[in-house]
């Protein structure tokens, strides 16, 4: 059944992310984790009267959804394509950041800007430097669109982390994603979230101090610079 789209109902949705606290909590699930409702409160900074309420409208919306382990309720982002929405709006109407005025403030943002997981990928300087590096060896073509090629599926393969042919059903198997921090893409889809897993499955990566930070460890500096020719230590511009 074809779906038929209203300005009222464009207008309706959008109005849900027009609010700050709504649009900060939805972000903060950005890092691919289901969140209690405590948890996203102090993230946006209210009560967790006013987080319900609000988490009640982006799960009615379908924007969210909530799920029960024992006597907690978790709630998380409805699927890649919400995910997705909020990377390309983050991208598009984000605005230089303020300068930091806390040397915390600035390792944070450092932090973020040099490696991090948007949703299920990977982004930051280290997820634009990847993508960079698998159109540059001839792995991903954008010719054209954005496809992996014969060579980019056997190196996938051989890494261990092979997405499904058809990108395992409405997700595509790749795509690029503007990067908030870099201005540059970064890989999305079945084929970065497969190589987020398979990085951290080989402890190439791991969790960093911060939420959605990602650091790359001494064995996966030593690995992306002899499978891509990456310089994860350089240091990011001042």
């Amino acid at each position: 059944m074809d779906t038929i789209v209203e300005a009222a109902s464009v207008a309706d949705f959008a109005a849900l992310l027009a609010d700050r606290t709504r649009a900060a909590m939805c972000l903060a699930l950005l890092d691919g984790r289901a969140w209690t409702a405590g948890e996203l409160a102090r993230s946006a900074g209210v009560a967790p009267s006013t987080a319900s309420e609000h988490l009640a409208r982006l799960v009615d919306a379908g924007v969210l959804t909530r799920e029960r382990q024992g006597r907690h309720a978790y709630v998380r982002l409805a699927d890649p394509d919400t995910a997705r929405l909020l990377e390309d709006l983050a991208a598009l109407a984000g605005v230089p950041a303020r300068p930091a005025r806390s040397l915390r403030a600035v390792r944070a943002h450092r932090d973020l800007a040099a490696a991090r997981t948007c949703y299920d990928h990977l982004a930051g300087r280290l997820g634009t430097d990847i993508f960079a590096a698998l159109v540059r060896r001839g792995l991903l073509s954008d010719d054209g669109g954005l496809v992996l090629t014969a060579e980019g599926r056997a190196w996938f393969a051989d890494l261990g982390c092979a997405p499904p042919a058809d990108g395992g059903g409405r997700r595509p198997v790749v795509r690029s994603c503007l990067d908030w921090t870099e201005r540059r893409p970064h890989l999305a889809g079945a084929a970065g979230a497969a190589l987020n897993r398979g990085l951290r499955e080989r402890a190439w990566i791991t969790p960093g101090a911060r939420p959605r930070s990602v650091t790359v460890t001494p064995e996966g500096r030593r690995a992306l610079a002899d499978l891509l020719g990456i310089d994860t230590a350089a240091p990011l511009p001042a």
